[in-house]
């Protein structure tokens, strides 16, 4: 564990010694702009969701999940977050607790469309960087094994990059491309575990609502 640091540096200053001028940086910049728009994409969805059907609008819903969403961000984990979610769900956004202790600790341990989405997107990235074409049956695998990777993965910082070697390996993807992604991980982990908090906070509140648990005032 005390190595890890100084053999990822290593894997990097190889790579960078490698390429050919600021190709490899311009590279991994389009893939973190990639990754974030997808996540804001997804955000937008749960909170377009909340408001047509749940009727609350995207400020209450926001401001009343944002507490969440900074310890979220600032932990990279859905577990440690966990129990300022179901606060913020329950006396903040009118969950009623029957349907939040039920909806959240299996929201934050299966839940993780963010990191469904980042795995698929690093997916096509390292396959690209190794000049690897993806069909569409390859893709569509890609897809299908990144979100039951994610259901499987745990609620801990770094969780989705040990699961993406599964995703890379049924897609026929050296796993070595890894070392492409390493450097940029923990902000793209900080960003996709906010986006995974937020759809737990989106389901519990639509679940309330059709069981008319939901009374936010």
């Amino acid at each position: 564990m005390w190595a890890a640091p100084y053999g990822t540096f290593a894997l990097l200053a190889v790579l960078v010694a490698d390429a050919p001028k600021w190709d490899l940086f311009i590279a991994l910049g389009q893939y973190g702009i990639s990754v974030i728009i997808g996540l804001l994409t997804l955000m937008g969805f749960y909170v377009l969701l909340v408001f047509f059907f749940a009727r609350v609008s995207p400020t209450t819903f926001l401001k009343g999940i944002s507490p969440a969403q900074l310890l979220a961000f600032s932990t990279s984990s859905s577990v440690a977050t966990l129990p300022v979610t179901m606060e913020r769900v329950e006396d903040h956004l009118g969950v009623e607790e029957e349907v939040s202790s039920f909806v959240l600790p299996i929201g934050a341990t299966i839940n993780m469309d963010g990191t469904t989405l980042y795995q698929a997107v690093a997916a096509v990235f390292i396959a690209q960087a190794f000049g690897i074409e993806l069909d569409i049956q390859t893709q569509l695998g890609i897809i299908a094994t990144a979100t039951l990777a994610s259901i499987g993965s745990a609620g801990v910082p770094g969780a989705g990059m040990v699961m993406l070697v599964i995703v890379l390996a049924q897609a026929g993807i050296p796993e070595a491309g890894l070392s492409f992604i390493f450097a940029i991980d923990r902000p793209l982990d900080m960003c996709r575990t906010t986006v995974n908090i937020t759809g737990d906070a989106t389901v519990s509140m639509l679940i309330a609502k059709s069981d008319n648990k939901l009374h936010l005032e």
